[in-house]
């Protein structure tokens, strides 16, 4: 596979008990937005998880960064950003970032920047449990944007504000179309492989 990937997988298999979720998958995620496409129980969220090596696979291999996923090299590198919001709902939204700060060994001043990249510094002092799902969807993006020292790196982070895996996006979607202005490319995962 090409030297410019970021991300490479060859061969990915992933079964949950008798159902093969992913099969012999095989690609290459370079630079930039990337749409990852297919319906509801076909394989995204595994392929995310597989990425950030915290998915059980049974065959294959998965590399980001040169490194197999999940590495402590790529750990800090990497941005993840679950379906469901990962913060404490009792916590305040500056309470919660502030919290993942020290727990991520980032410093402090990442807070108010990536507030503001995600659109919530007025929502700072805001109980997280009473926003809305959209609002505590963004306030685990900017726990995902900690890690990243600086502020928008690249048009494709420009263009999306979302999770970043050093430059590369993968934005996932069922139902809902994603913008094809958003993306630089399309992939559809269908009867657990790359269509």
């Amino acid at each position: 596979m090409s030297g410019a990937a970021v991300v490479t997988v060859e061969g990915l298999v992933v079964r949950r008990g008798q159902h093969t979720v992913l099969d012999g998958l095989d690609l290459e995620v370079g630079p930039g937005v990337t749409g990852l496409l297919g319906p509801s129980g076909c394989g995204k969220s595994t392929l995310l998880r597989a990425l950030v090596g915290v998915q059980r696979t049974h065959g294959g291999s998965v590399t980001v960064l040169d490194h197999p996923a999940g590495a402590a090299a790529v750990r800090a590198r990497v941005g993840y950003v679950t379906q469901a919001a990962s913060v404490y709902d009792d916590l305040t939204v500056s309470e919660n970032l502030r919290f993942f700060a020290r727990v991520l060994d980032v410093p402090g001043d990442r807070v108010d920047r990536v507030l503001a990249e995600v659109d919530l510094a007025d929502r700072a002092g805001d109980v997280v449990g009473r926003l809305s799902g959209g609002q505590r969807s963004r306030v685990s993006l900017a726990v995902a944007l900690l890690r990243r020292p600086d502020g928008p790196a690249d048009e494709a982070e420009r263009r999306v504000m979302a999770g970043a895996i050093m430059g590369v996006l993968i934005l996932t979607a069922q139902d809902t179309p994603l913008p094809e202005a958003a993306m630089d490319r399309a992939l559809s995962i269908l009867d657990s492989r790359l269509s």
